[in-house]
């Protein structure tokens, strides 16, 4: 059997595996938040980034890629290596909601709540923070805010906090090369 992947984050726009069909698709109990504390893909212990994660409560909107099962357990191989690193994800399959009406169960990666990496609820003024001061191993997170607003607003998908902080961080950049 075929395998979905359900991607709200970087996966959306650097999923990273090979996949023979991609849709917009909705979850529904899970909504997209900045709420991990990012110690190797967008910062480090030292200085924490924050990467997004799916947290409890609400609905997403995001994309579903389909996987052929000859490349299924190599896919999950490969995302389990970039989700779990520091295993505040958990790995869950999930109901999705094709833009077609079709319901298919995808593979997706949650945020553990009782993980130390978990940053809950921040307020605006610290989430800008933490996203300037972090780079990791995957770049910068500013990079990272903006390469995945970028890629909602292309497919008409509005995230309130994401499309501040991208104008934020946008401004600083305009700032700076003054």
């Amino acid at each position: 059997m075929d395998l979905w992947v359900f991607g709200y984050g970087s996966l959306m726009w650097r999923p990273g595996f090979s996949f023979v069909e991609k849709r917009v698709a909705t979850v529904r109990g899970y909504h997209r938040a900045l709420c991990v504390y990012s110690h190797v893909h967008r910062g480090t212990p030292d200085e924490p980034g924050l990467v997004l994660g799916l947290d409890r409560g609400g609905s997403c909107k995001g994309i579903a890629f389909r996987v052929p099962e000859s490349e299924a357990a190599a896919t999950i191989a490969y995302l389990r290596g970039r989700e779990q690193v520091t295993l505040v994800y958990r790995e869950l399959h999930l109901r999705a909601r094709l833009e077609d009406g079709r319901c298919v169960t995808a593979l997706s990666y949650c945020v553990d709540r009782r993980h130390g990496q978990y940053a809950g609820r921040l307020a605006r003024e610290e989430v800008e923070r933490l996203v300037l001061q972090g780079k990791g191993v995957s770049g910068a997170n500013p990079d990272y805010v903006r390469n995945t607003q970028a890629h909602l607003a292309e497919l008409g998908i509005f995230d309130a906090t994401l499309a501040w902080l991208a104008e934020r961080l946008e401004a600083k950049c305009a700032d700076q090369a003054l």
